[in-house]
């Protein structure tokens, strides 16, 4: 077959793509690597504005495959509607569940412990002891039991935590345990010390995290928030953590980037990442993989992995 596929990886860079394709690199420059038009595969630039990902969709009349390196799809959403009917739109299911993973433990445990005041008082050169909280024989509820939120689960283990409850669209079952659905979790916020948001930023997480959500976390609750910033309500969280009632770790926020005056960067108990839980050395080598693997699968006329949505088909 002869089609154009863009990537934002060199394409030298990614040893076995399938012969067939003509690969053009682009990663967001102002100008296109080759003609929109002739795109049948098209790999999204990475950590990239929205605007600049949805940039040539109008122009790809002949796109087959529109294809994220982030587990979240909000980003080409606003796009979609400039594609033909028939697209699919694929996720990087896969690639950043163990980084992702691993910042959300650090989060926990360095908002648990101190961490932050640590450093600041080793800035001043004081000796800061205490009592803190700790991870174990906490209670601890994930709200977006997907891939990611089974991987942090994963690390929880070791940790010794009490309880792990785990929340989704839909009631299910795992390995693990039972996941319940959103409708129940009113009643499991006020048990948890530990409130993960790891969900995909939907019309339905949008704001999940309001003050009726927070009102009802426990008094010295933690929320961790590795989704997306619109998923929490930033008004609403101010409120909670300017009083103290509740601490919260942040790796993504609303607005974001934030602001250099916004009250969240001094706002007493929040930590801020900088959306840090994809970007890391784990990232190229399974964002690769996944490239090679899917590539391959359409060269060969194979099913795709992680078809989010198909454009023009009917949405549950």
């Amino acid at each position: 077959m002869t089609a154009d596929v863009w990537l934002p990886i060199p394409p030298d860079e990614i040893e076995g793509l399938p012969e067939g394709p003509d690969y053009h690199f682009w990663d967001g420059a102002q100008d296109f690597p080759a003609d929109p038009a002739d795109c049948a595969f098209y790999v999204v630039p990475y950590m990239k504005p929205s605007a600049l990902c949805v940039r040539p969709l109008p122009a790809m009349r002949r796109v087959e495959v529109v294809q994220t390196l982030s587990a979240g799809i909000d980003h080409v959403e606003p796009g979609l509607g400039d594609l033909r009917p028939g697209v699919r739109l694929c996720n990087a299911r896969g690639v950043h569940e163990a980084s992702t993973a691993e910042l959300t433990l650090a989060l926990i445990l360095a908002s648990l412990r101190g961490v932050p005041d640590f450093v600041r008082a080793q800035d001043r050169g004081e000796w800061l002891g205490g009592f803190r909280p700790a991870l174990a024989d906490s209670t601890v509820l994930i709200v977006g039991y997907g891939s990611i939120g089974a991987a942090i689960e994963d690390r929880l283990v070791p940790f010794e935590v009490a309880r792990v409850a785990r929340v989704a669209r839909s009631a299910r079952t795992t390995a693990r345990g039972p996941v319940h659905p959103l409708t129940e979790l009113p009643a499991l916020l006020p048990e948890a010390d530990v409130v993960i948001l790891s969900t995909p930023l939907t019309d339905s997480t949008r704001g999940l995290a309001g003050a009726d959500f927070l009102s009802r976390m426990k008094d010295g609750a933690l929320l961790v928030n590795v989704a997306r910033g619109p998923v929490v309500d930033t008004k609403a969280l101010l409120a909670e953590v300017d009083g103290g009632r509740i601490t919260a770790a942040l790796d993504v926020t609303d607005p974001e980037p934030l602001p250099r005056e916004h009250p969240l960067w001094r706002a007493p108990g929040v930590l801020i990442s900088p959306h840090a839980g994809g970007p890391t050395s784990a990232f190229l080598p399974r964002a690769r993989r996944l490239l090679v693997d899917q590539l391959s699968r359409y060269v060969n006329r194979e099913p795709l992995r992680n078809v989010i949505l198909t454009t023009g088909a009917p949405t549950d």
